[in-house]
């Protein structure tokens, strides 16, 4: 081939998506193009290779794929593969040389690529799909918007909330409480990416700080253009530093061809024949037994699960009495009216769209509006996630806990029940019931991977509404086995078996299985499905899902009651409480249609600043001068009196009594400043180091308090994203202390604290605070490249003279020179006072106690 006929052509497999680059021999770009491929990844890169076909013809081309979802293609379709990194260095070398890092976020993979003096390294995530294109999906659809939506909205946000960006479950679990209370769409969606951003950091850079011209690249930061931003805002990065190549959302198809392999020719029609005719790939994913042999199998499973029917009435034409029933669930919100009899005469089934309340309103408009004259609704009761909210909003008559509200409604069905399996939006509960109460529950604690969101979120990633994805289960040949695990990891056996040619059918069984599999196995903890009980009642939204139901009867091989009503029992169970605690002579507090039709609310935020938390408050007030405030952690956000019997702070005199030290001003400290930070084992033993340093002539620095804002400050160089929060925070009190310019850091490792009591059975540190100081040494860039000089032996709190003799050993020699007797007269003066801290404190404490046990 002579060279000016030499085109190139990278192709680049996502876990989302498809992206092509088609080059010519000057490196010029002929045709690119980005498309979801929804599982279909074949069809997909046809439809991509037929459309640059459209437009330059039938090419000779050197092809070259990369991408995570690339290599068993590559094999099937005889072109040469390419690691992604090697693709991404080379288009970066190519259009931006002068890049240090390159931050690259995908559909379910993020990477941080370092580019030093000729070496490459990678940061990729391996675990956890936190922090990426699908990640940012899921949350955009909590709030009822798309990924673009999101990046629109966060263009007016006021204020950010912390948001766990680690797992899209508990991101969930932070935002969906701030959408029942209220929170804007402006302010979650700039948390959202503000999320993304510190996952990204903290979770890959791991103790590698992310520093000179950063490059940014991929689909979600090529489109959104906030998401980036929020990069930019945490890195400080300035315009010179901050590198946007024009087609960053191609880059690796980009880097692929440019690594092309000229003895590697075919042409586009070549590779388009060969892609429509399908390449059949081999099962590596392990395949389950179909839930039902045939149409006859599913008929009578539909039989028997035929008669759990409610009892229903006509509303409008019902006299008497009613009862409302409102369960404000995490993503829906369910509304029940039953009569005097307990026959349903109204039911309500909604996704919240961000707003509870507005949701519970237009039900309740809708129930009066085809209410008779003479019916009338005595007594309310609310439950769920948004009970308090709606129970203060509408001035309901009661509220009541889920599980006592789901057993109401199980009991009605089947007064037997002994055991309530639950599995709605993002909640899983198990409520073993016991002599006719609640006996025992069990729920998911950190996972959502076995629910309701966890399917319609695979259904939309396959371009399927729930329901016809559920359809597709019932009669799949090869349900694929996904076993009990999290959804990041099924994401990657999907993706495998997909690779292999599974139907959407097989994914959709396989999925229903698992959801069952970790209810059992994960969250309930079963060893023996024999446990559950005789009695089963299931309930919640997934169960409506016919292939879930089969799955748990398979699995745990029990008969289970789903009643009819199975999406709203806890909104039915709520309604049957309503109708039980009525008594004659008692008058609804519940607002009337018309007071609900003139309510009108506001929401707004505020920082609480009764304490140094400094809780942020959602404030929701109605136009009837009544308010609802939440996100508050004591009384004083409610504007009512803290501490009303006046008694003694302990933790204000503690805190005051540790901290509140005098430091030399830096003129008259003859050996200059050291910095201490207010952090882990160096807290509690602050009083002795105030001492000794200022007994020796240093002027001491101390960290602030810690904030979010000082955890922030030190992400970049927290090597594992497993260590626990205080550790994390040491590297914000760390980074503090740097910018304060302070001659040394202080930070000894220390194993042993002293013994507190004689009998104490040890007095070691835990290893995380033994060796602290030496990861700081080794992950903080400015301490390891020597700019900050920071001291930390390791040394023994056990004794006054095992503390001097290291202490002796540290500042008598090299730049400090001190004699020996002043070393050991500042540590005499150090132990002295902290151990009349501790006397002092131990003392308040029991003035404490007794001044309780006093005024009770």
């Amino acid at each position: 081939m002579e060279n000016n006929s030499l085109h190139k052509l990278g192709i680049d497999i996502g876990s989302t998506t498809v992206k092509i680059a088609l080059l010519d021999a000057d490196d010029n770009i002929l045709f690119s193009d980005y498309e979801r491929h929804f599982a279909n990844i074949q069809e997909t890169l046809e439809s991509l290779i037929r459309k640059a076909y459209d437009k330059t013809g039938d090419l000779s081309v050197c092809p070259m794929i990369t991408g995570s979802g690339g290599l068993t293609l590559a094999k099937h379709l005889e072109v040469p593969f390419v690691q992604e990194v090697i693709a991404v260095s080379t288009a970066l070398t190519h259009y931006a040389p002068q890049t240090d890092v390159a931050i690259e976020l995908g559909g379910e993979d993020a990477k941080i690529i370092y580019f030093e003096g000729g070496n490459v390294e990678q940061r990729m995530n391996g675990i956890c799909a936190g922090g990426t294109g699908s990640f940012i999906d899921q949350m955009a659809s909590l709030i009822q918007t798309d990924a673009t939506g999101l990046n629109e909205y966060a263009k007016s946000y006021k204020a950010i909330y912390p948001i766990a960006a680690r797992c899209g479950v508990f991101a969930k679990t932070d935002i969906q409480p701030l959408i029942n209370e209220g929170a804007t769409r402006e302010d979650l969606s700039a948390s959202i990416f503000q999320a993304v951003v510190n996952q990204t950091i903290s979770g890959l850079a791991c103790g590698k700080p992310i520093k000179g011209h950063v490059a940014f690249l991929g689909g979600p930061l090529h489109f959104l253009s906030e998401l980036k931003s929020a990069f930019i805002r945490t890195l400080n990065l300035d315009d010179e530093h901050t590198i946007v190549p024009e087609n960053s959302h191609l880059f690796a198809a980009i880097g692929s061809a440019l690594n092309y392999k000229d003895n590697s020719v075919t042409t586009l029609s070549s590779l388009i024949d060969r892609l429509s005719n399908g390449i059949k790939m081999e099962f590596e994913v392990a395949r389950m037994e179909p839930l039902f042999k045939d149409q006859a199998d599913y008929d009578e499973f539909t039989t028997r699960h035929g008669n759990n029917h409610v009892k229903t009435g006509d509303l409008s034409t019902y006299n008497g009495n009613c009862y409302l029933g409102i369960d404000a669930g995490s993503t829906t919100t369910k509304i029940a009216l039953v009569s005097e009899d307990g026959d349903l005469l109204y039911s309500f089934y909604s996704n919240n769209n961000g707003s509870p309340l507005a949701t519970a309103i237009r039900s309740i408009q809708e129930i009066y509006s085809k209410l008779p004259e003479d019916a009338h609704i005595v007594h309310s009761c609310s439950t769920g996630y948004g009970e308090a909210l709606l129970k203060a909003a509408l001035k309901l008559d009661d509220g009541e806990v889920e599980t006592v509200a789901h057993y109401y409604a199980a009991a009605f069905f089947d007064p037997k029940v002994d055991c309530i399996l639950d599995i709605g939006g993002q909640d899983m509960k198990c409520i073993k019931i016991k002599n006719q109460t609640v006996d025992s529950v069990q729920l998911n604690e950190a996972c959502s991977s076995g629910c309701g969101s966890f399917i319609e979120t695979f259904a939309k990633s396959l371009n399927y509404s729930v329901q016809d994805f559920a359809k597709e289960a019932l009669f799949a040949k090869n349900p694929i086995d996904l076993g009990t695990r999290c959804t990041v990891f099924m994401n990657s056996k999907v993706k495998q078996a997909q690779k292999e040619g599974a139907s959407v059918a097989d994914i959709s069984a396989g999925l229903a299985y698992s959801v069952i599999k970790n209810a059992l196995f994960k969250v309930i903890k079963l060893s023996d499905a024999s446990d559950l009980g005789e009695n089963i009642v299931v309930q919640g939204g997934t169960f409506y899902n016919d292939a879930v139901l089969r799955s748990f009867e398979k699995i745990a091989g029990v008969h289970a009651t789903r009643p009819d009503i199975a999406g709203i029992m806890g909104a039915f169970g709520a309604a049957l409480i309503a109708r039980e605690r009525h008594t004659a002579d008692y008058k609804t507090t519940m607002l009337t249609i018309d007071q609900i039709n003139e309510l009108t609310y506001t929401t707004k935020l505020a920082r609480c600043q009764g304490c140094t938390n400094h809780c942020l408050l959602t404030i929701n007030k109605f136009s009837d001068n009544r308010q609802y405030i939440t996100g508050n952690r004591c009384e004083k956000g409610l504007g009512k009196e803290k501490n009303k019997d006046n008694i003694p702070n302990l933790f204000e005199y503690k805190n005051k009594r540790i901290f509140d030290y005098e430091p030399l001003d830096p003129k008259d400290a003859p050996h200059g400043t050291v910095g201490i930070p207010r952090a882990l084992n160096m807290y509690e033993n602050y009083p002795f180091w105030a001492t000794f340093f200022k007994r020796l002539g240093f002027s001491v620095v101390l960290s602030p308090q810690s904030t979010r804002k000082i955890y922030e400050m030190g992400i970049d160089s927290i090597p594992s994203e497993s260590e626990c929060y205080p550790a994390k925070l040491t590297h914000g009190h760390i980074s503090w202390l740097i910018k304060q310019n302070v001659d040394f850091i202080f930070y000894p490792a220390v194993p042993y604290e002293r013994k507190e009591f004689p009998d104490a059975n040890n007095h070691y540190n835990c290893p995380i605070v033994t060796s602290y100081s030496e990861n700081i040494k080794n992950n903080v860039d400015e301490i390891t490249s020597g700019e900050v000089k920071f001291i930390n032996p390791f040394m023994s709190f056990e004794s006054e003279e095992t503390i001097s003799q290291q202490l002796v050993a540290t500042f008598s020699k090299g730049d400090f020179n001190l004699p020996e007797s002043q070393i050991r007269d500042a540590v005499a003066a150090g132990w002295k006072e902290l151990a009349m801290t501790r006397l002092e404190i131990q003392r308040k404490g029991e003035e404490v106690l007794d001044y309780m046990e006093d005024t009770r």
